[in-house]
Order: C-alpha cells, then sequence, then structure tokens
C-alpha cells in the first residue's frame, strides 16, 4: 500500500479477517475497493465512510447485482413513469441450500458474523431491488430459523444454526409505496428471484433464470392495465453488459470502470461506501426490528 505506483486496492478478504485492511488502504491514501459486506454494522460503514472522505481517496463497494441490464431497465422504465404512480413493489429469493456444507461457508451460519444470510443476501438483494424501485423509510421484519443444524462436509461434525434463515420484511419506500421482501435461503429448492411493482396503469415483473445470487439473467415484462398480453422488453443498448455477457463478472467490470471514470474526473458514482452505509443501516434496521417486534423508521 505504500508503493507509489499504488493506485488501487482492492480488499477481497472475507469480512471477519479484514479487520483494519479498509483502514490501512485509506491511510495510506489509496483508492479502495472493498467487496460486500463493507463492515459488520452501519456504525463501522460509517466510520470508513468518513475516512476516506477525509483522505480524498475514491470507494467502491462490490454491490454488483444494481448493474444487471434488466434491473437498470426496471429502474429507467419506472423513472419514465411506463406504469405510472408506483403503489406496491415486492421482492421475492429462494436459495437451494444444502444441509451439509464446506467448513469455509461455516460464518453463514452464525448470527454473529458479518457474512450470514441476513448481510449477504439480504445486503446484495436488497440494494438491488432499492437501486430499481427506490429506497425504505421504515420497516418492520420478522427472522425466522428454521434448519437449526448443519454438518460440515469435511468432518461430518453438526454446528447449530444460530443466524436466520427466513428473512421477511415490509414497510414503505420514499414514494409512499408499500414494499416487502422475502428471504427463504433454507431449502432443497430455490427459483430465484421474482420483483413485481404494481403501478396505476400497469405492472412490471423480473424473473431470473435460476436462484443464483449475483450471476442469474433475468427477464422483465410490462402488463399494461387496458387487459392487453404481457410482453417482454427488450434491453437497449445503453444497457447492455459491458463485457457482452450478462453474469457477475460483467457487473463486477461495470463497477471498476465506474470507479476509475470517477477517479479521473471526481464525479459522484454507486456504489460506493455512501451506498454501502445506507444498505447496511435497513439490514441494521431489520435485525433491530426482528429482535424487538417494533418498527424502525430509516432517516
Amino acid at each position: 500500500m505504500a508503493d507509489p505506483d499504488v493506485d488501487l486496492v482492492t480488499v477481497a478478504v472475507q469480512l471477519p479477517s479484514r479487520d483494519g485492511l479498509v483502514e490501512a488502504a485509506i491511510a495510506a491514501g489509496r483508492h479502495v475497493y472493498s467487496e460486500w459486506p463493507l463492515a459488520p454494522d452501519a456504525a463501522t460503514a460509517e466510520r470508513f465512510e468518513s475516512a476516506a472522505r477525509a483522505a480524498g481517496v475514491r470507494h467502491a463497494v462490490g454491490l454488483q447485482s444494481r448493474h444487471h441490464p434488466e434491473v437498470r431497465l426496471l429502474r429507467e422504465v419506472l423513472a419514465q413513469g411506463l406504469i405510472g404512480e408506483v403503489l406496491s413493489a415486492s421482492l421475492l429469493y429462494s436459495l437451494a441450500t444444502p444441509e451439509v456444507w464446506s467448513t469455509r461457508y461455516a460464518a453463514l451460519f452464525d448470527e454473529t458474523k458479518g457474512v450470514n444470510h441476513l448481510a449477504v443476501v439480504g445486503g446484495h438483494s436488497l440494494d438491488m431491488f432499492q437501486y430499481a424501485v427506490g429506497e425504505f423509510t421504515e420497516v418492520s421484519a420478522t427472522l425466522a430459523t428454521r434448519i437449526d443444524r448443519i454438518t460440515m462436509e469435511e468432518t461430518g461434525e453438526p454446528i447449530e444454526v444460530t443466524s436466520p434463515d427466513q428473512i421477511v420484511l415490509g414497510g414503505l419506500l420514499e414514494s409512499g409505496a408499500a414494499a416487502s421482501a422475502h428471504f427463504m435461503t433454507g431449502g432443497p429448492r430455490g427459483d430465484g428471484f421474482r420483483i413485481e411493482v404494481h403501478g396505476r396503469t400497469g405492472r412490471l415483473v423480473l424473473v431470473s433464470s435460476d436462484d443464483s445470487l449475483v450471476g442469474p439473467r433475468f427477464t422483465l415484462t410490462h402488463a399494461p392495465a387496458n387487459g392487453s398480453p404481457a410482453r417482454q422488453l427488450t434491453v437497449p443498448h445503453a444497457h447492455r453488459p459491458l463485457l457482452g455477457t450478462p453474469s457477475a463478472v460483467s457487473n463486477v467490470a461495470q463497477v471498476y470502470t465506474d470507479l476509475a471514470r470517477a477517479i479521473r474526473t471526481g464525479d459522484d458514482f454507486g456504489p460506493d461506501f455512501t451506498t454501502a452505509v445506507r444498505v447496511h443501516r435497513l439490514l441494521d434496521a431489520v435485525r433491530s426490528s426482528g429482535g424487538s417486534g417494533r418498527r424502525v423508521r430509516l432517516g
């Protein structure tokens, strides 16, 4: 990091082993790209954001799913008013989750770790959802652990699951629209993503090809209120994937490309540490609501 030829530090170490790395990159005056999650909680993420701003370094976070071409198209047509005023939006994600796992994934099942299903699945999915439909301003959540024991593949050792595998939240968006999300990460079969947005003049539905968290293909359909059949929307050239393939790799490449442009021009871009702070605040609110049973407002 001290080498003057180093422009950018990428922090790709898993969160529980990452202590000090983001801060060290910022202290060295290097631009920094951190994989998601940025931090274990919003307070730590806010500290990273403030330090980066004070040091004058640019920053990015690996919330690349917002760059799926159909997700960007959904955001665009909503802004253009294709279905009029948005009344409600829902996100459903189901993931096939075996009961035998490699030890390298043990942290997923520990509520004290920052890389459990709420942080990883919830973080990537909720950023993608909010990028398209707008941000939550208040939320109520229910967290449940339905599969309470898994087995380590290498040793055959059973371990207790303390992190939730059923994550349900609902609330209001900044537009006033009602919104909900349900993450089903415990079970033998998964069907991936389904996002529905209902407006005064129609409905938009975004569906994934499989249950991959960050690398599925999507199909976006529009059903107008006049009763005409739903039709698939074509992705315009402006939203075509950077590397020619709609994949997690191309989406990550887009984040790096935008970060490089921001370093050269000084322009704002996302997803950056500011994005990460907003997502961490939402995740903290989900945890708080799930633990207390109370609605939490995000300000």
